[in-house]
């Protein structure tokens, strides 16, 4: 086996490391932009999906569990607090409009902490 057929073949992932989904390389999970190509990695934060967040605001955003699952665990307290006053569920309605309309790369911003 000569030395170019050693670096083509996969090599066996550490128990840190990821394949970076721009260029395929091995990166470590806790980093934010793969230093080979300079894609951005999702394995670092969270994977919160806005449509995961518009879905449980919709149906159950008058107890705050859009809240909970976006990890602002004060806030879906303060909305279990005033369930009964149905404010929580005016105001989470707003916010399965707003998650329809912000864009994949402002929600992660935001809640993905990319």
């Amino acid at each position: 086996m000569t030395s170019i057929e050693a670096q083509q073949q996969p090599q066996p992932l550490g128990a840190n490391m990821v394949y970076c989904q721009g260029c395929g390389k091995h990166i470590h999970n806790t980093a934010k932009s793969c230093p080979h190509c300079g894609a951005n990695s999702r394995a670092s934060g969270t994977n919160r999906t806005k449509w995961v967040a518009a879905i449980l605001a919709f149906f159950l955003g008058g107890f705050g569990v859009h809240r909970f699952y976006l990890g602002q665990a004060i806030v879906g307290l303060m909305y279990l607090l005033f369930c009964w006053t149905f404010i929580p569920a005016l105001i989470a309605f707003c916010e399965f409009i707003y998650f329809l309309v912000i864009s994949e790369d402002s929600f992660d911003r935001k809640y993905n902490n990319q």
